[in-house]
């Protein structure tokens, strides 16, 4: 399957069936937690990518927990996919507000900031609550950082505020939308080695 292979029976064969089963919840657990840091704007989907493709390289190379080509180049698909709705809503949103590079670069730093704060902040709501405070706090914090970057740059307040406007619908449906492609990846993991 790939240029170097690895004997999983010979290496790793001593953890059995019990191991084989250990090593794909492993796998699964990280994909879940690599969806979640899609929030932080952090490149979640790329990293559950990266655990399959490790997972396939050295996991089981056959039977029920391998994961073959097609789940993998599934979950590279969706990772794509993920990047470019993420891209093409962010600059939709600058461009139409008229965003310089300094607003955007501001808008990227108050989005972190701000989806990690939300995570923060919506832990006392299980499961739902850090997901939605990031999504939202990340937006705030985008329209935040873009506001400061025009008003510094010698815009007006209005000027400013309607770039800041669209910073925060372009990372609101950016995240949402590569939060969903990061979900297909995590199902393509499940699918890979559940099938």
């Amino acid at each position: 399957m790939f240029l170097f292979s690895f004997d999983y029976d010979r290496w790793l064969g001593w953890l059995g069936p019990t191991g084989a089963v250990l090593a794909a919840i492993v796998l699964i657990l990280v994909c879940v937690i690599a969806w979640g840091a899609n929030l932080m704007t952090l490149p979640g989907n790329w990293i559950s990518v990266a655990a399959m493709a490790i997972y396939a390289w050295l996991g089981p190379s056959e039977g029920r927990l391998s994961i073959g080509m097609t789940p993998l180049i599934c979950a590279f698909l969706f990772a794509l996919f993920g990047e470019i709705i993420e891209f093409v809503a962010g600059a939709a949103g600058a461009k139409r507000a008229g965003a310089s590079r300094r607003s955007t670069f501001f808008a990227v730093l108050g989005s972190m900031a701000g989806a990690l704060t939300g995570a923060l902040v919506g832990l006392p709501v299980p499961v739902v609550g850090p997901v939605l405070a990031a999504i939202l706090f990340g937006g705030v914090g985008a329209t935040a950082g873009a506001v400061y970057g025009e008003w510094t740059d010698g815009r007006s307040w209005k000027e400013s505020w309607n770039v800041g406007h669209a910073a925060f619908w372009g990372r609101t449906f950016g995240t949402l939308g590569k939060f969903l492609a990061g979900l297909a990846v995590v199902l393509s993991a499940l699918v890979g080695v559940i099938w």
